[in-house]
């Protein structure tokens, strides 16, 4: 399954958006109201938690300076990939689009395409927070 936020346009340099999503406590800022747990669990991870959703611990994978980061899942039971792509603007200016890569069966994708697509709309719709 596949999902993008929409572009959002953010007055930061990419390198500014690249190195706050870098330190993983910044995701924090970046969450839905709705949260119900966030905990840094090493300098690349951490653990958050929806109400009425299941734990999901993510970690970098990858990281392309200024253009592009890469969280994934640490655990099997829900593998997905979250991609930030930032494209440079100006020197002051960049926009940001998340990309969502899981692996689900065709139930359990119907099930989460909702949530998520609302999830990490509200993760690109926060990035002015950072």
């Amino acid at each position: 399954m596949q999902l993008q936020s929409p572009k959002v346009k953010v007055e930061k340099s990419a390198q500014y958006i690249f190195d706050s999503l870098s330190d993983v406590k910044n995701f924090e800022k970046l969450m839905p109201e709705n949260i119900s747990k966030f905990e840094i669990t090493g300098e690349e991870s951490f653990i958050f938690a929806l109400k009425g959703m299941p734990e999901i611990k993510l970690r970098i994978k990858e990281k392309v300076p200024y253009t592009k980061l890469v969280l994934g899942t640490a655990s099997d039971k829900l593998p997905f990939s979250l991609t930030g792509n930032i494209t440079a603007v100006s020197d002051d200016s960049c926009e940001i689009q998340l990309d969502f890569e899981g692996e689900f069966n065709a139930m359990m994708a119907m099930m989460v395409k909702g949530p998520i697509s609302k999830f990490i709309e509200t993760l690109a719709g926060n990035m002015h927070k950072l």
